[in-house]
């Protein structure tokens, strides 16, 4: 057994305990109030759901077993003083609720190498794809193909105890965070390169090698990739993908069906897919004004004629968030340090400028401040990574790390299948007093 896989089973046997404990003794308590509203604007800050790995806060942003996206920048361990953190320490951090140390870091590295080949089948089945499917539905497509390797699934089949259930799903979750970059890096190939396949380098780490595969290799895109990986890897346990991939594992499903599912919830365009609009409509605006240098006032005067015709500004707002996305603030300062004199950016950052007030103005926006997805896109096409409908699957290998580091804790903690009630439009009516 693994040191981490140890450390696992030693962390979540008292864990499991204590919710036990909470179930039986205190299960009465009240924790919150459910109304119509809530319901039917999509269970929005209805406490539902029991998720260690990051919390969320309005005011705060998002965190960590406690910590900070700036926090985490100084604290996780790095391979020089001048890097990003590397996703392997975000990864331990979540699983075990303790920061690692380089060598905790350098060993899950490891693994995930020895645990990355791909069979020959799954990429047959990633080829039979028609070249025009999204890439995100080639990497579910792969994901689901790879379940026939399931451990979990083995193991469930062979009779294993209930009590056990988190060890062989353990094994799934640690190969498939392995093999995802190598299925990612194959899509892109597939769709922008003809297939034009590039192997692994077992000399990088997990981000590095991701960027390696897809061909581009610097010192820079690497700290990008380590950057980017680590912002989008969780989200608390509400969203869609990080819901979707809970409630289809609490009917014990296997880890990969579970992460093909959260994945296709990604794909959506109020969810993963936004980085793309903002890209779209950031080049609307260099075609609409004919130059890749747009004034400021031509700036506001498109925001306030997107606005006008009835749309959103993508990359803007947030369900949860009352304030800038720090996912957003991390990515600003990546660009500051690296990527001086891109246009394309500079658009961004006056976006940043502009559009709040604006939101502000109209007096029925809560969130006028940009969201994780108002940068991302801006930064990917800086070292050349133009193609868009790609980004979202680079977002899917990042949200790995944290909802299956939470699927493990909830077959861990021996949490039950989803299955909330649902009542007719009548019911509702008839609370609220407006039908007998």
């Amino acid at each position: 057994m693994s040191s981490l896989k140890t450390k696992f089973a030693a962390k979540a046997v008292p864990v499991a305990a204590e919710v036990k404990t909470l179930f039986k003794e205190y299960g009465s308590t009240v924790i919150g109030q459910v109304t119509i509203e809530s319901v039917i604007d999509g269970m929005k800050g209805l406490p539902s759901l029991l998720t260690l790995t990051s919390k969320l806060d309005p005011q705060e942003g998002i965190r960590f077993r406690g910590y900070s996206i700036p926090e985490l920048q100084e604290k996780l361990p790095k391979l020089g003083p001048d890097d990003e953190p590397l996703p392997e320490g975000l990864f331990y951090l979540m699983l075990l609720d303790e920061l690692p140390t380089l060598a905790d870091v350098m060993e899950i590295g490891k693994e995930w190498k020895d645990r990355a080949a791909i069979p020959d089948y799954v990429y047959k089945v990633i080829d039979a794809m028609p070249m025009d499917s999204a890439p995100m539905a080639d990497l579910s497509a792969g994901i689901l193909a790879l379940a026939t390797e399931s451990k979990f699934l083995q193991a469930y089949n062979s009779g294993i105890g209930k009590k056990d259930y988190w060890d062989s799903t353990y094994e799934d979750v640690m190969t498939l965070i392995a093999q995802l970059p190598v299925i990612a890096a194959y899509i892109y190939r597939k769709h922008y390169f003809k297939g034009n396949v590039i192997p692994a380098d077992p000399k990088l780490d997990w981000s590095a090698n991701l960027a390696h595969m897809m061909g581009y290799d610097s010192p820079e895109i690497y700290k990008l990739f380590r950057m980017y990986l680590t912002i989008h890897a969780d989200h608390e346990g509400g969203n869609v993908s990080a819901h979707a991939v809970h409630l289809v594992a609490s009917a014990l499903s296997n880890p990969y069906y579970s992460y093909a599912a959260g994945m296709l919830g990604l794909a959506g365009p109020l969810h993963g897919y936004a980085n793309q609009e903002v890209v779209a409509w950031i080049l609307d605006i260099l075609k609409e004004m004919g130059t890749e240098n747009p004034t400021k006032q031509q700036i506001h005067d498109f925001c306030e004629k997107t606005i006008g015709a009835g749309r959103v500004i993508p990359g803007y707002g947030h369900a949860v968030l009352r304030k800038t996305d720090p996912r957003f603030e991390a990515q600003c300062e990546f660009a500051s340090k690296y990527c001086k004199g891109d246009n394309f950016i500079q658009v961004v950052n006056d976006l940043y400028e502009i559009v709040p007030p604006i939101l502000g103005s109209l007096g029925k926006v809560k969130n006028p401040w940009p969201n994780v997805d108002a940068y991302s896109g801006s930064l990917l096409r800086h070292y050349g990574i133009n193609e868009a409908p790609y980004y979202t699957v680079l977002f899917a290998v990042s949200r790995a790390l944290g909802v299956l580091a939470s699927l493990l804790w909830d077959r861990a903690l021996g949490l039950q299948i989803e299955r909330p009630s649902s009542f007719t439009l009548e019911w509702f009516q008839e609370k609220a007093g407006i039908k007998k």
